[in-house]
């Protein structure tokens, strides 16, 4: 099947906000994706104030989903704790909550839905199980899961990667994490914790795989571990832990800025930079890659694809430096201390970082 108007492979956040993009201004973009019922990412939940201003320039409505309000940054390492208000409010919600609102505005704008596994992508070529997809300009939106073809490089001396439980509504838990967004330091890596909607947690972890080798390469023993160690996160996991399901992403690339491209393959999401979890500005990055990448195919096509790329690393650079400093930071013992003593003595310094560690968005989702 060939398209005129852009095929975008992957209908998460990214994928959305340029099928949104593209329909408010009267393209008809076809969103592939492997399954026609909407999922529960492992990556993402927090919703930053950037985040959710754009989010409103696009018009995607989140108030009625009952996601959970995030005023305060609690920072804890080795039995301290430090508090630091956020610049602004934020939310807690869930993938499944936010993809599904994305993907029901991108559709009621206009945009089409087809169910596919891609397994191949080459300029003007998307192959999948069911059949070839054909269109000048493609929009590579599969987040942390690489397409054959156009895969992200993975080199790193010190591979990371990602952990998630998800633990149901319990009152002593809601009321530990009410308002505020915590987290846990740890040497190797860090958990993070929000409520979402109906009071459910969800708990992160980034960690580097030596972190996980120590507790013999099982997830359930690491975080056994990192309860017994630090009083606070056991507190928050609370015994119902034991019953959950320990997802995990391997190898996350975190740090990886795609500066090119070749014409017609737009690289939008983690496809396109993929910023350390504990800035919790990854939706961000999704939906203005997704913003920018439509207004520029919108001005020029598919020739605009190498330009647009090289405007949104040039965006995506200041955050991810500053985002991968900070986790260099906390993830040894001395810098986790050094960030929780900064956070007691200079709250306004740690507001500060956790401004300029947001993505500029394109003028067009600015708010107004």
């Amino acid at each position: 099947m060939r398209s005129a108007d852009p095929l975008i492979v992957g209908a998460g956040p990214a994928g959305c906000a340029a099928a949104i993009a593209l329909a408010r201004a009267g393209a008809r973009p076809l969103l592939l994706d492997r399954s026609a019922e909407v999922g529960d990412p492992l990556c993402g939940g927090f919703m930053s104030w950037r985040t959710l201003a754009q989010l409103e320039g696009l018009g995607v409505r989140l108030a009625d989903l009952g996601g959970h309000r995030v005023d305060q940054l609690r920072l804890f390492a080795k039995g301290r704790e430090a508090r630091v208000p956020l610049p602004q409010p934020a939310l807690g919600l869930s993938r499944h909550a936010l993809d599904s609102r994305m993907r029901e505005t991108a559709l009621a704008t206009g945009a089409r839905l087809e169910v596919d596994t891609i397994r191949t992508l080459a300029p003007g070529m998307a192959k999948g199980q069911r059949q070839d997809w054909q269109a000048e300009s493609l929009f590579l939106a599969t987040g942390k899961h690489d397409v054959r073809g156009q895969s992200r490089p993975r080199a790193s001396a010190k591979p990371a990667l990602g952990l998630r439980l998800r633990l149901p509504s319990e009152p002593t838990r809601e009321a530990l994490l009410d308002g505020a967004i915590e987290l846990h330091l740890f040497d190797g890596g860090y958990v993070g914790i929000v409520l979402q909607e109906g009071g459910s947690a969800n708990i992160c972890m980034a960690v580097r795989k030596s972190a996980l080798a120590a507790s013999n390469g099982d997830p359930a023993a690491l975080v056994e571990r990192l309860g017994e160690d630090n009083p606070s996160l056991a507190a928050r996991l609370g015994s119902d832990w034991r019953d959950a399901r320990i997802e995990s992403i391997g190898a996350v690339p975190y740090g990886h800025i795609a500066r090119q491209t070749e014409a017609g393959i737009f690289r939008l999401g983690d496809q396109a930079a993929v910023i350390p979890s504990l800035a919790g500005e990854g939706m961000a990055i999704a939906v203005a890659s997704g913003a920018l990448a439509a207004r520029h195919w919108l001005d020029g096509g598919a020739a605009a694809a190498p330009v647009f790329q090289r405007e949104f690393a040039s965006r995506a650079s200041r955050p991810i430096r500053l985002a991968s400093i900070g986790w260099r930071l906390v993830e040894s013992h001395l810098g986790s201390r050094a960030a929780l003593a900064l956070a007691g003595i200079a709250p306004g310094i740690v507001r500060q970082f956790a401004e300029m560690a947001r993505i500029p968005p394109p003028a067009s989702l600015a708010r107004r």
